[in-house]
């Protein structure tokens, strides 16, 4: 079965080596890393494994803290690799389509950020609308959003009085950012975290305003 584990390490020559190795001595087979965010002497990776089946996903977070300042944010089942550099693929495919852009957009998103799920929403006088949603997205009605209109991309308070009690029962985590006007926002959601990092908020806003543009002309 295939994980994603989040890692902070020391971004010093031969961690990720020693991290991988460590793994190795579970069973634990690396398919893709990712680095999520880098700065002030510090890594965060993330790491897509293949662990043989019978093993327990917590030895993956005792052999990779095994080694000497490494960190587990968190390890969750993963279905296929990761899908980093797929954004143009994306914004290609809803330009050519753009009807159905929206709905493009909220299947897309989950696999090139590493969220659960996706949900397009607006704000009017009439209450919460659901534009677009992926495969993925709960049912869950929303009734209320105060935090539209949104001006920036930002991670949400997961247990705000907004949040539906079962996305705070599966330990969500959730980011927005605008998509095209501040009364429209792409909403992703990461159950059982880990926690969005700055550099995943920033990728997010940049992809939205890319495609708010492509929508627009």
């Amino acid at each position: 079965m295939s994980f994603l584990i989040r890692v902070q390490l020391p971004d010093s020559p031969g961690t990720l080596g020693a991290v991988a190795t460590a793994l190795g001595t579970v069973g634990a087979d690396i398919l893709s890393v990712d680095v999520v965010e880098r700065g002030n002497g510090i890594a965060i990776d993330d790491l897509v494994v293949e662990l043989p089946s019978g093993r327990l996903p917590d030895a993956l977070i005792t052999a990779a803290e095994s080694v000497e300042g490494v960190e587990v944010d968190a390890v969750r089942p993963y279905a296929g690799v990761l899908d980093t550099h797929r954004e143009l693929e994306l914004v290609e495919e809803i330009a050519a389509q753009p009807a159905s852009g929206l709905a493009i957009l909220a299947e897309g998103v989950p696999r090139i950020i590493r969220a659960g799920w996706s949900l397009v929403l607006q704000y009017s006088e009439n209450g919460v609308h659901r534009l677009a949603s992926s495969s993925a997205a709960p049912e869950t009605e929303i009734t209320d959003i105060p935090w539209l209109p949104l001006e920036r991309a930002t991670v949400l308070d997961a247990e705000d009085s907004w949040v539906p009690e079962t996305w705070q029962e599966l330990g969500t985590e959730l980011a927005a950012t605008p998509l095209g006007k501040p009364d429209q926002a792409l909403l992703v959601g990461r159950p059982g975290g880990p926690m969005f990092r700055a550099a995943e908020v920033a990728r997010l806003a940049h992809f939205a305003g890319i495609v708010s543009v492509v929508l627009d002309s």
